[in-house]
């Protein structure tokens, strides 16, 4: 256990991270802005040219590659959660004489005070994430391939994504660890969920990402609403402005999921519907 602590939360290179436009990989505004131009063209040229090439409604094989994808998204959201659990557990110890005064650690994990830079163990799990994000764009490719569908939805939601990730690393925004925390979380479950049915094991009687992804979107909701009120209860939170971009752009996701969820409801009641009406048919 003291190993473990030691190479996620200890180690100098955790320890002495800071997020710099010249030393950290991805961390300008250009490669932001281009790695998304290029997801979304990329993204719609596949879907485009397998609809030009391949029969409509026929998937194309992978074979094991979405299994072994879905490992290692599991894996590695399970080590960033761990990481980033260690090391705010370690930060709060060795910061807390600073703002114990007028915060909890609950409402450090909420509010990290003003001038907060994005230095030291949590910011070197965020990046970490950050970069994550760009792992999880393969499973778009995947989606084309095997269902030959591309939604704006998932389009809009895996760039956002991104796009807010950098956001906390480029202003030290408040909220992001227990955002990352609740993230990783869901995420190792719901990837290795993905890898348990992908290898051909029985999958589970309920939906149970969408549940995953439902609990989600609360926590964030209720988290947002926590984060408001220590910014004007505790004289101010960290990057609060990029937090109020977060928020806009997590309420449009909301929105987005709830119209796709509605939609799924209609569409699996009519085929619930269509299927008594086969089978009364044939009685």
């Amino acid at each position: 256990m003291t190993a473990v602590a030691y190479y996620l939360s200890q180690h100098p290179s955790i320890i002495t991270f800071r997020w710099s436009h010249t030393q950290s990989w991805g961390s300008t505004w250009s490669f932001l802005v281009t790695s998304i131009a290029l997801y979304l063209a990329l993204s719609s040229l596949l879907h485009l040219f397998l609809s030009l090439l391949v029969k409509r409604g026929r998937p194309v094989p992978l074979g094991p590659i979405p299994a072994f994808h879905s490992l290692i998204m599991s894996l590695t959201s399970a080590v960033i959660f761990a990481g980033i659990l260690l090391s705010a557990a370690a930060e709060i110890k060795e910061t807390r004489w600073f703002w114990r005064r007028s915060k909890t650690p609950f409402q450090w994990l909420l509010c990290f005070p003003l001038g907060t830079r994005p230095s030291g163990r949590v910011f070197f799990w965020s990046y970490i994430f950050y970069l994550s994000r760009f792992l999880h764009m393969f499973r778009t490719i995947f989606i084309i391939f095997r269902t030959r569908k591309l939604t704006f939805f998932y389009l809009f939601n895996n760039s956002i994504l991104t796009i807010m990730s950098f956001l906390w690393l480029e202003f030290s925004q408040s909220f992001q660890v227990l955002a990352i925390l609740f993230t990783t979380l869901v995420y190792a479950a719901v990837y290795g969920y993905r890898f348990w049915t992908g290898i051909g094991l029985p999958s589970a009687c309920f939906p149970f990402v969408l549940n995953c992804q439902i609990l989600l979107l609360g926590c964030n909701l209720v988290c947002h609403v926590g984060v408001l009120t220590l910014h004007f209860m505790k004289g101010g939170c960290n990057g609060i402005g990029a937090w109020v971009l977060n928020s806009v752009l997590n309420g449009v996701i909301l929105l987005l999921f709830l119209k796709f969820y509605v939609q799924s409801r209609r569409k699996d009641g009519k085929q619930a519907k269509l299927k008594e009406i086969v089978k009364d048919k044939d009685l």
